[in-house]
């Protein structure tokens, strides 16, 4: 087995690195539609150790991601003609989603579907053929980034597993419904700005996407740090990426750069570059920084003022985080002097009965 010889956490992060790095170079050289979803994509599909999966697996989640995503083709002109009942199943689909993905451990699907209930509704409001387009790049991105993870992993591949590893246990009911409703909440409110101007908020619907999932897995006590300090960090990264990229401005220093940077962001990430910060810190630092640089290299090539685009992303992306972390804040805080009032006001059955 090729690099067998080199541990196990040294070729993970090199899987994740030059994954991440060849699905930039082949989605720019072919000229994808937001050709910065395949690294994204790739980042988020192999860091988690494990084989990729097979042609069949490619083609199941091909079929989910065009079910999931084409919700949002029937929303659409609900959103248009019935913008408040619209608004109301959005809400209800955004529950949903993060219900699949905290209780059953549905972290993809619940994903796709709420882009599906938000993404492709707000495109779809500037023009039909938008949302189309918005699934096709989807659709490809997610496809070239499992191509190149077949292409890279013979040569980095994990240690035979001795066995499946247990599934984590499910949320209780109760708690994956608070958690639901509060990311629901994370997002629906980013995603009614998005729709006074979707051309420009696109972007924030993606973070705010992005928020909802981080959202359902933090505590009041972490958000702060784990929300606001990933998406600071991420935009803190995007900038000396960007001015190392004009200085020579072609698709092989950018794949290089990429390979530097995802071999930093994955060393953080499997903690060989000791970090006081859990995995999932990492990963949405990587993820927000090709978000802001996408658009940025997109605003580039079409002679738009970059520097002012990015500032005004970037404003957007913190002020969408502010009120995320004040919402887990203020509900967690409202969940807390519920529970408290209701465990006084009932009986203390632990006490002995009089005689």
């Amino acid at each position: 087995m090729p690099g067998a010889e080199i541990p196990i956490e040294a070729r993970r992060v090199f899987r994740v690195s030059l994954t991440t790095a060849l699905a930039l170079a082949g989605a720019y050289a072919l000229a994808l539609p937001l050709p910065f979803l395949a690294p994204l994509f790739a980042f988020m599909l192999t860091a988690a150790p494990g084989p990729p999966m097979g042609p069949k697996g490619l083609f199941g989640l091909i079929l989910v991601v065009l079910m999931t995503l084409g919700i949002g083709l029937l929303v659409t002109p609900l959103l248009i003609s019935y913008p408040v009942s619209a608004v109301l199943i959005v809400a209800v689909g955004l529950y949903f989603s993060t219900y699949l993905t905290v209780n059953m451990g549905k972290g993809l699907v619940g994903a796709f579907l709420t882009m599906g209930f938000t993404l492709i509704p707000a495109a779809g409001t500037v023009d039909f053929s938008v949302a189309v387009i918005l699934i096709q790049a989807l659709v490809l991105g997610i496809g070239l980034a499992i191509v190149c993870q077949w292409i890279v992993y013979p040569w980095f591949a994990e240690n035979p597993a001795a066995g499946k590893k247990p599934k984590p246990a499910a949320t209780g009911s109760t708690v994956s419904n608070w958690i639901a409703l509060r990311a629901t909440l994370i997002v629906l409110p980013p995603f009614l700005l998005a729709l006074s101007n979707p051309s420009v908020y696109l972007a924030i619907i993606m973070k705010s996407v992005l928020l909802g999932q981080q959202g359902s897995v933090v505590s009041a006590r972490t958000a702060g740090r784990e929300l606001l300090g990933s998406t600071f960090l991420g935009g803190c990264f995007a900038i000396p990426f960007w001015f190392m990229l004009k200085m020579q401005p072609n698709l092989w220093m950018f794949f290089l750069w990429m390979l530097l940077f995802g071999i930093y962001f994955s060393s953080k990430l499997y903690q060989i570059i000791a970090s006081r910060f859990p995995p999932s810190f990492w990963l949405n630092v990587a993820v927000t920084m090709l978000i802001l640089l996408g658009p940025a290299v997109e605003d580039s090539a079409n002679g738009k003022d970059v520097y002012k685009a990015f500032a005004v992303r970037m404003g957007l992306f913190i002020a969408v985080t502010l009120y995320a972390w004040l919402a887990v804040y203020l509900l967690e805080k409202l969940r807390t002097r519920h529970l408290s009032r209701r465990a006084q006001s009932l009986p203390d059955m632990e006490s002995p009965r009089c005689l």
